[in-house]
């Protein structure tokens, strides 16, 4: 049977490595593919009310980011095209783990993307932030990360905030880069916001809050301690339609 056009999608992009050309490895050897597999399958379920919302993963062609090539941005790039192709101007949520989130908010100028959910992102210093502009960035960090930055996750949603987009860091104490310790909390959270930012669900009201937030505010500000976030009670659910792609 065919694959119904889709209303609504959410990228999932795994992890990588700093450089490297050849090509991931297969299946269960691919080990930022598994990663991303539980988160994969939270928000699969809690977009589930809504059927025209397809979650899909990105394939890299390479396993490094690679410089100046950007391997996985483009490969993100492509898919964005074919979906725009197939289903016209959908709105996008691109849900991407360590390298997998920063070629998300490379590639957040795409005019499908409406949001970035970032989970222990790369955001190296002088990443661009313009690509951001009218777009909603959740970035989730754990504190104790000895892989990528904390601190160059808030500077980036600051960033961002000043160039025009709608930011928030929420850290998540006592976790790692690879999800482990605290998993369930990454999950639920992941598919929380994914609902919330397609207009499924609300998102967490300490979230919007800090999207409101005007641009001028400090770093500090648009950052939240997932202890202090009211979640327990929330489920992603479906309580409306998806809300239309931007203009």
């Amino acid at each position: 049977m065919a694959e119904r056009t889709p209303s609504a999608a959410v990228l999932i992009l795994h992890g990588g490595y700093e450089t490297g050309i050849e090509a991931p490895a297969p299946g269960a050897l691919n080990l930022p593919g598994l990663r991303m597999l539980p988160v994969s399958r939270v928000v699969a379920r809690a977009v589930r009310g809504d059927s025209g919302v397809r979650v899909q993963r990105v394939r890299y062609t390479h396993r490094g980011w690679n410089g100046s090539r950007e391997d996985p941005l483009h490969d993100a790039l492509r898919v964005l095209d074919a979906l725009r192709r197939e289903a016209g101007d959908i709105p996008v949520v691109l849900l991407g783990h360590s390298m997998g989130a920063r070629a998300a908010l490379h590639a957040a100028g795409h005019p499908l993307v409406r949001a970035v959910v970032g989970l222990a992102p790369w955001c190296p210093p002088g990443d661009p932030v313009t690509q951001l502009a009218g777009r909603d960035v959740v970035l989730l960090h754990s504190t104790r990360d000895r892989v990528t930055s904390p601190l160059a996750s808030q500077s980036l949603t600051a960033r961002a905030r000043r160039a025009g987009a709608r930011t928030c860091l929420v850290t998540i104490p006592g976790s790692d880069h690879a999800m482990i310790r605290r998993a369930p909390a990454w999950h639920h959270l992941a598919g929380l916001l994914v609902t919330g930012l397609l207009g499924m669900t609300p998102v967490p009201s300490r979230v919007a809050a800090a999207f409101g937030l005007p641009p001028g505010a400090a770093a500090s500000e648009g950052t939240l301690s997932l202890d202090g976030l009211d979640t327990d009670g929330q489920r992603p659910r479906r309580c409306g339609a998806v809300r239309g792609g931007r203009g």
